[in-house]
Order: structure tokens, then sequence, then C-alpha cells
């Protein structure tokens, strides 16, 4: 069938037929009109392509800002917790803590003095008249 209509294609006369003028005129409005769309959708491309590099750069020197800023906020920070630092007396902050632990030791002390005295006076007082089994085995082996 291609070949066919190739032939028959080829084997026609070749005197334009008519209306084949308006017919070229309207392609070539139509080719026109597709070049124009494509030159415009050419440059919002482009326009869309700048406000995007522009929108970056814009975030990009946002970002850059609070950055610099946190940076100045935490230096500010670290500066100040140095500074109270640098002017306390470790010795001073030792003192206190050792005069703390001390002083608890004394509260155990006075709490439990009377109980421990109490304990280890029983203990003393406390003697077994008895023998225990061991003790009646060895003594009737010989071994003490």
């Amino acid at each position: 069938l291609k070949r066919l209509a190739f032939k028959q294609l080829s084997d026609a006369p070749s005197a334009p037929l008519p209306g084949a003028k308006m017919a070229s005129g309207k392609s070539q409005e139509l080719i026109q009109q597709l070049l124009q769309a494509e030159k415009q959708a050419e440059e919002i491309i482009s326009n869309a392509k700048k406000n995007r590099l522009t929108k970056l750069r814009q975030a990009k020197e946002k970002a850059e800002e609070d950055l610099k800023e946190f940076r100045e906020k935490e230096e500010a920070k670290f500066q100040k917790e140095m500074g109270a630092k640098a002017t306390a007396d470790p010795a001073e902050a030792l003192k206190a803590s050792t005069k703390n632990e001390v002083d608890a030791v004394q509260r155990d002390y006075t709490t439990n003095k009377a109980r421990t005295i109490q304990y280890v006076v029983s203990k003393v007082l406390e003697v077994h008249v008895a023998l225990t089994d061991t003790q009646k085995q060895a003594l009737s082996t010989g071994a003490v």
C-alpha cells in the first residue's frame, strides 16, 4: 500500500493545486506562531532559572547570617561562662565541698553514737556459758 501511494504521488502532475498558495501561507503563519511560542517558553524557562538562582543565593545569605548570629551568641555565652569560671577560686569551692562533707559525717556520728555504744556494750556483756558441739568434740579428742 505504501508503495502504491508513493507511486501515485510521484506520478501526479507537478502543477500546484488550487488553494495550495493559501495553505502554504497558513502553514507559514502557523510555523511562525510555533516559533514565537518556543521563544516565549525559552524566556519563561530562563526567567525561572534566574529566579531560582536568586532565591538560592538569598537562602544561602540568610543561612549564613543566621549562622553568624548563632556563633556570636554561643561565643558570648561561652566567654561569659569561662569568665565566671576564671574568676571563681577552685580552692574555695573545694573548701566548701569539704566542709559540707565533714558536716555530714558529724551529723551521722551524732545520730548513731548512742546506738553504736549500746550495740558494742551488749556484745561485750553477752557471754555464752555453754560449749558448742564442735568445742566439746575438740576437747574430747585433745586437739586443744
